[in-house]
C-alpha cells in the first residue's frame, strides 16, 4: 500500500465529541466527570495517515490524582477577540503540509495564526523568523475556531506551542478537532476574560482548580471543567486514548 494510503479506523464517540451534540449543551457535556465512552454512541470515523504519528511536544505539569486532575499550564498570554476562524488561525495554502511530518509539523506551527490582521494585532503571534510562538495560552472571544473544519487548526496552534485555548465559547468542530488531535486544551470561561487580559500577560491555568490566574493584574477568574474531554487530551488524541484504553491494538514497538 502506499505511503499516502490511509487507514479508517472505527471507535466508540464520546459523548462530548458526538456529532448530535447541539452547540448549546456543550457547556454540560464538558461537565462528565467518567473517562469512559458512552457504548450507546453512534461510532466515530476518523482517517490516520499511514505514517508516523504526530511529534511529541513537551507536556504540561502534571500530577495524576485518583480524583482531581492537577495539570498546570504557566506562560505569556495572547489575545485575540471574536469569531476567529480556522482562516485566521491556518490560512488555506498551507493546508498541504503534513502534520505526521515532523518537519512539516513544524512549518505548520510557523504559520499558526498568520491570517489575522495586522492592523487589529500589530504584535504578531509568531515573530518574524520564529518557528514557536513565545505565547503558550491563547485566550479569545466568543465563537473561536468557526468557519470550516480543518483539523490543521488546532494542530498548527499547537505545532506553534500554545498548550491550551481559553475563549468564551467555540465552533463546535474546533473543540472535537482540539480532544481529537489531543494538541491544546479547549477551555471555557466564566466570564469574558479576553476584556480582562493584555497579550503578554504572564497567567496560570489551574485544571484541577478550575481557575485562570493572571500574574500581571493579580485577578483570577472561573473556568469551567473540561470533562471527558481531558483524559482524552492528556493521552495525545482520541487514537492514543483508544489504544491506552484497549479499545484498538496499540502500535508494534
Amino acid at each position: 500500500m502506499a505511503a499516502s494510503s490511509s487507514i479508517r479506523t472505527y471507535i466508540p464517540t464520546p459523548p462530548f465529541l458526538s456529532p448530535r451534540t447541539p452547540q448549546s449543551s456543550l457547556s454540560s457535556s464538558l461537565k462528565l466527570t467518567s473517562p469512559h465512552f458512552s457504548p450507546s454512541s453512534k461510532p466515530l470515523l476518523l482517517s490516520s495517515p499511514l505514517s508516523s504519528p504526530l511529534p511529541l511536544r513537551a507536556a504540561a505539569t502534571s500530577t495524576p490524582s485518583p480524583n482531581t486532575p492537577t495539570t498546570t499550564f504557566h506562560g505569556l498570554c495572547y489575545v485575540v477577540g471574536d469569531n476567529i476562524d480556522t482562516d485566521q488561525i491556518i490560512p488555506a495554502e498551507y493546508l498541504t503540509l503534513v502534520p505526521s511530518n515532523p518537519d512539516e509539523y513544524k512549518k505548520l506551527g510557523s504559520y499558526a495564526l498568520i491570517g489575522l490582521p495586522a492592523a487589529e494585532y500589530p504584535t504578531r503571534f509568531i515573530a518574524p523568523d520564529e518557528t514557536t510562538s513565545k505565547y503558550s495560552i491563547l485566550i479569545a472571544g466568543d465563537n473561536f475556531g468557526c468557519g470550516s473544519s480543518r483539523e490543521h487548526a488546532p494542530v498548527a496552534l499547537g505545532a506553534a506551542g500554545v498548550t491550551a485555548v481559553v475563549a468564551e465559547s467555540y465552533a463546535r468542530i474546533f473543540f472535537r478537532n482540539s480532544v481529537a488531535t489531543g494538541e491544546v486544551y479547549p477551555l471555557e470561561s466564566e466570564v469574558r476574560v479576553c476584556e480582562a487580559c493584555r497579550t503578554g500577560d504572564v497567567v496560570t491555568i489551574e485544571l484541577g482548580l478550575g481557575r485562570l490566574i493572571n500574574h500581571t493584574t493579580g485577578k483570577d477568574y472561573g473556568l469551567k471543567p473540561i470533562g471527558d474531554a481531558g483524559p482524552v487530551i492528556e493521552a495525545g488524541g482520541i487514537f492514543a486514548y483508544a489504544r491506552k484504553a484497549g479499545m484498538i491494538p496499540s502500535l508494534a514497538a
